[in-house]
Formats: structure tokens, sequence, C-alpha cells
């Protein structure tokens, strides 16, 4: 049903994975319902305090919504607290998993593709989207796969190089979030040939 890899791709291998060789280059910061959202808005605030005065650190806030069976994803990357690039993709006849996957790709493709960044931060409403690193039971493999091999190449640059995944709830209303956010559902692409199924 799912698109996948065969068991022997060096990304699926023991030994090989992303998650046995650079563990601790990557985390998830979820927000837990337990804890006050406030709290939350507070920590997503201080992270881009933080980031906006360096370089070397790229924020990536993502969103994704479909109408109409065309799925719009948007990123927006900032560095040193300047939008740096605005990327919109649409696509037919896809599901928000794979629309989300896709801007996530393009994120870490675009953040990695610049020579001085060391750490990327992507911000986005579906985590659970970005848990790819346990690709044996991740239902789009062939997606999952090419974003660690991006990934890989981008940590083996550097041994400081890192990636950290933030959740953003669309309820919390936080600033960066909801601009993507209403910018994503305010779009309405035509398909180009509604007649056909790609």
């Amino acid at each position: 049903m799912f698109p996948s890899f065969p068991l022997t791709h060096p990304e699926l291998s023991l030994g090989f994975r992303i998650i046995d060789n650079f563990s601790d280059r990557f985390s998830f910061n979820l927000c837990n319902n337990q804890i006050n959202d406030k709290f939350h808005f507070h920590q997503l605030d201080s992270v881009v305090i933080e980031s906006s005065l360096s370089q070397f650190i790229a924020i990536i806030i993502i969103d994704a919504s479909i109408k109409n069976n065309i799925a719009t994803s948007i990123l927006h990357t900032h560095i040193l607290n300047q939008p740096l690039i605005k990327t919109i993709h649409h696509a037919a006849f896809v599901t928000s998993l794979e629309a989300k996957l896709f801007a996530i790709r393009c994120s870490i493709n675009q953040a990695s593709s610049k020579e001085n960044v060391s750490k990327i931060i992507v911000i986005t409403d579906s985590i659970h989207v970005a848990k790819i690193f346990d690709t044996s039971s991740y239902p789009l493999q062939i997606h999952a796969v090419a974003i660690l091999e991006e990934l890989c190449q981008f940590f083996s640059r550097n041994p400081i190089n890192s990636i950290k995944f933030w959740e953003c709830p669309s309820h919390l209303e936080w600033y960066l979030y909801k601009a993507v956010d209403l910018e994503t559902k305010a779009s309405n692409p035509t398909p180009v040939y509604p007649c056909k199924m790609s």
C-alpha cells in the first residue's frame, strides 16, 4: 500500500542508520497538554529570540493544508531574525502526511545548503510526521530515507551540526506559526488538469 525501501538500503541497515550514528544530533520538543500552553508558547519565543542572534541557526516554520484534493505546503526560513526563503508547493491527490513530509524535506535541503548553518530548528503542528528516525515502522519509508540521507550528509559535515523539531499546535496561536498557517489556509490553487488523477 505504501512505497517502501528494501531492508538492504544503508539507511535501514543496523549500524548504518542515522539513529545509530547521530542519536545526539536530533531532538523533539513536544507540547505536553499537562503543562500550561503558555509555558510552551514562551519556550517557542525563547527559541526564536536565542536563534535570532546567530547566523548559524536556521528556523523553519512549516504548515500544509488540503483543499479540493490539492495540498498546499508552505515553509518560511529565517536566519538572523530575517525571513530568508518562503517556499510554496502544490500537489494534487496527496495526503497531508505526504505534503508535510515533503515540506520537511525541502526545509532541511534549503537550510543544510547554507554553508554557515550548523543548527536547524523545524517548527510544525505535525510533530508525528517528523519522527522519521525509526524507518522500520514509518509508513512512507521511501520519503523518510531521502530525508535521512540529507540529514546524514549534514551531520557528517561538522560534528556540531544538529536539528531540533518543535511542536506548535494551531490552538496556541503562536505568531510565527499562525502567519504561515493563515497563508496556507488562504491559498486556493486551481488544478491545471482537473480531470486527471496523478
